[in-house]
């Protein structure tokens, strides 16, 4: 029998209250000889088995369940199992305190430094096989927990059964557990620094059970995607990018079966030709990551690392991927790294203590969203964050990744008033552990996945947001131009008659155009909170409406800078959106949403194949004014031109007037073709326009050539010259 165990070491792993298990369960000497001990709650029998049968029978030293004893001499038995008998079955299985320590020394010092890039290979729940036997290996950060133990269904959800073992270099607890399958549902039951039982879901974890419910699901961690030239092609600067931004949730549902939801593969059948016929090169997708509310669109997510249950399975999200690159379409993923719900299953003060988020709320506490904000300053925050960029990347084949609320991220003060917020090191409102954070996640991506790209959300006049790091850039590839879709939009909504006082509202963005590489959105932002749809902004009867809309859309094709347009957004939805339903789909049985539906094709086509459209956007080669000075008319000239001297002429007319006679100077002589014309019968419009037309010798604007021309009513026109 063994002597070296006291009564209160016995109580402690009884009672769930002792932090190195390991020190008590499983194989230990005991003077000469080997002894067993295990904690197997309502367990009446249990024996020590190895190839042979039976060597040994436990003493139960403890009715709750503690059994113990000693091995015959020299029975050698270190992969032994136990013959358990409980009051309904009997049942043998691998004791999980028999198996080594499941973190090598190089990752235990990696995440102990805290520059493991991909910490996500060593820390959650993974398949594998231990001394020949299946199970999971699980690890978790929590530095100040007391003690730590997975649960589950396969011990009845009891903390006192499975706890873990502490690797104090780095604040990581393990434990391998013989028998646990995929799809099994597990949390980490933690005794935090304070005493209090919590349950978690794994920051790690890779899937998660559907809400309401909040477990996390044994997932094997997908294999690496092969990086892809043709993708970092698509994905280049100079390449045409026309994003479809799109809300998964509402899309598209099944109202005959209970407006569910599509799944990943009825997504990839459904949406990716769609979006392929459309014409746009890049679907951009509201986050996916798992998150409680769907109230919340995903931007408050839970789980970083789990594809949302509310589509499938992580492979249906591979597959979704994978089908979208064979169609030649890339794929964008929104990524929130700045703030995080404080739901008690989540990430709030994980251990007892402010581990994730700073602990003070003036810098902690997001007043805009009452979520909780990452400590940028802690190392192992930051690889847990850039951790999960590259994992979406490498293991899901992502394109790109979308980053939310960078404003937020990069002010101390933002959205908050004075008193409310804690100065820098040297005073200022940047939170230079925030810009560290951006910076170097933009470098590990670019020199880990040179094929992706990342985009940043960012509000303010924050300067060099989309230049290098090494060039005092934060090294994003792009950044969304709020400004120009702020001053755009505001003036489209004004009625014609007064847009020649608000003509500086197109004319402005030149003036910044270049100061960083712009993507020009109609997001999702831009039909919510009682702002309206698109079409419903636009002022006048329907026919206006739809022409107003044409027109803007026609201009932000030619305009310098990438595409994004919201979902809906490509028909003239006519409501604003709700998350909660599809699209109104029907409205393509009525000629105006079917119009747009073939304008918003058309330009992207157009786009797509006119280089001049698209291959200099963030230089002023690319873009040269023919005429901003007509407010009167509220029309607009410009030129785009291509890396070889080809280019396209654009001319728009914002006021329902038609221009017959309107002159414009063009670079070179010769005949000029429309290629695209929004006041097209096609397009609904009322089919006003030049087909062809010849040059004459006439100077205006600086050339020596111009083009009478017909501008029809509220539309843009491009023309082409003819080889």
């Amino acid at each position: 029998m063994p002597h070296a165990l006291s009564p209160e070491s016995i109580s402690a792993v009884c009672e769930g209250r002792h932090g190195d298990p390991f020190s008590i369960l499983g194989l230990h000497k005991d003077g000469s000889r080997l002894a067993v001990r295990v904690f197997l709650p309502q367990a009446s029998r249990c024996a020590v088995k190895n190839g042979s049968g039976e060597i040994a029978v436990l003493e139960r030293l403890d009715e709750r369940g503690f059994f113990a004893g000693l091995l015959p001499a020299c029975s050698g038995c270190l992969d032994y199992r136990l013959a358990v008998t409980w009051s309904d079955c009997e049942l043998e299985i691998d004791d999980p305190y028999r198996f080594p320590p499941v973190l090598g020394e190089m990752d235990v010092w990696l995440l102990a430094e805290g520059t493991h890039h991909r910490p996500y290979e060593q820390l959650g729940a993974h398949p594998c096989v231990i001394d020949g036997v299946a199970g999971v290996r699980f690890a978790v950060w929590a530095p100040n927990a007391r003690r730590v133990s997975v649960v589950g269904d396969f011990c009845c959800w009891d903390g006192r059964r499975f706890p873990m073992r502490l690797r104090r270099e780095c604040g990581v607890w393990e434990i391998f557990l013989p028998g646990v399958e995929r799809g099994a549902l597990y949390k980490f039951e933690i005794l935090d620094a304070n005493g209090q039982i919590q349950l978690k879901a794994d920051p790690y974890g890779f899937a998660a059970e559907l809400r309401p419910g909040t477990a996390s699901k044994v997932a094997g961690l997908p294999p690496v995607v092969p990086s892809c030239e043709t993708r970092r092609q698509a994905n280049a600067q100079p390449a045409p990018m026309s994003i479809y931004e799109v809300h998964l949730g509402s899309w598209r549902r099944v109202p005959e079966e209970g407006n569910r939801w599509l799944d990943w593969h009825e997504l990839a059948e459904q949406l990716i030709p769609y979006a392929c016929e459309m014409g746009f090169t890049h679907l951009e997708l509201l986050p996916i990551n798992e998150h409680p509310f769907d109230g919340s669109w995903g931007y408050q997510p839970l789980g970083l690392y789990a594809p949302t249950a509310r589509f499938g399975n992580p492979e249906g999200l591979r597959h979704f991927v994978e089908r979208a690159h064979e169609a030649g379409l890339g794929v964008i993923l929104d990524w929130v790294p700045g703030h995080f719900p404080t739901d008690a299953h989540g990430l709030a003060q994980f251990d007892g203590t402010h581990l994730y988020e700073y602990a003070d709320p003036r810098e902690g506490f997001h007043q805009d969203w009452s979520t909780l904000i990452y400590n940028f300053g802690r190392n192992e925050v930051r690889n847990y964050l850039i951790g999960n960029a590259l994992y979406w990347i490498e293991r899901f084949g992502i394109d790109g990744l979308r980053v939310d609320a960078v404003a937020s991220m990069l002010y101390r003060d933002y959205s908050r008033k004075e008193g409310e917020w804690v100065p820098n090191e040297f005073g200022g409102r940047e939170n230079l552990e925030a810009i560290d954070f951006l910076k170097r996640m933009n470098e590990i991506i670019g020199s880990e996945r040179p094929e992706a790209f990342t985009v940043a959300e960012e509000s303010t006049a924050y300067p060099a947001v989309s230049r290098p790091t090494f060039a005092g850039g934060l090294g994003f590839h792009f950044k969304w131009n709020m400004g120009w879709m702020h001053d755009t939009l505001g003036y489209m909504q004004k009625e014609p008659v007064h847009r020649k006082y608000h003509h500086n509202q197109l004319t402005f963005g030149m003036m910044y155009a270049y100061s960083e590489n712009f993507v020009l959105p109609l997001s999702h932002d831009e039909v919510v909170h009682g702002k309206g749809s698109l079409i419903a902004r636009m002022p006048g009867d329907a026919w206006q409406q739809f022409a107003n809309l044409r027109a803007y859309y026609a201009f932000m094709w030619a305009y310098p800078g990438k595409k994004l347009l919201f979902m809906g957004g490509e028909f003239a939805q006519g409501r604003e959106w709700n998350h909660d339903s599809s699209l109104d789909w029907h409205l393509l049985g009525e000629g105006g949403h079917q119009g747009m539906q073939r304008l918003v094709r058309d330009l992207n086509r157009a786009y797509q194949s006119t280089p001049s459209l698209h291959e200099i956007d963030f230089d002023s080669r690319g873009f040269c004014w023919i005429a901003h000075d007509d407010p009167e008319n509220s029309v607009f000239s410009f030129v785009r031109y291509d890396t070889n001297g080809n280019f396209t002429v654009v001319i728009c007319n914002f006021t329902p007037v038609p221009r017959h006679g309107y002159c414009i100077g063009v670079p070179e002589a010769g005949c000029y073709r429309e290629i695209l014309n929004t006041d097209s019968h096609w397009y609904g419009g009322s089919n006003l326009g030049n087909g062809e037309v010849d040059t004459e010798v006439r100077v205006s604007h600086g050339y020596g050539q111009s083009l009478i021309l017909t501008v029809p009513p509220l539309a843009v026109v491009y023309l082409k010259r003819l080889e």
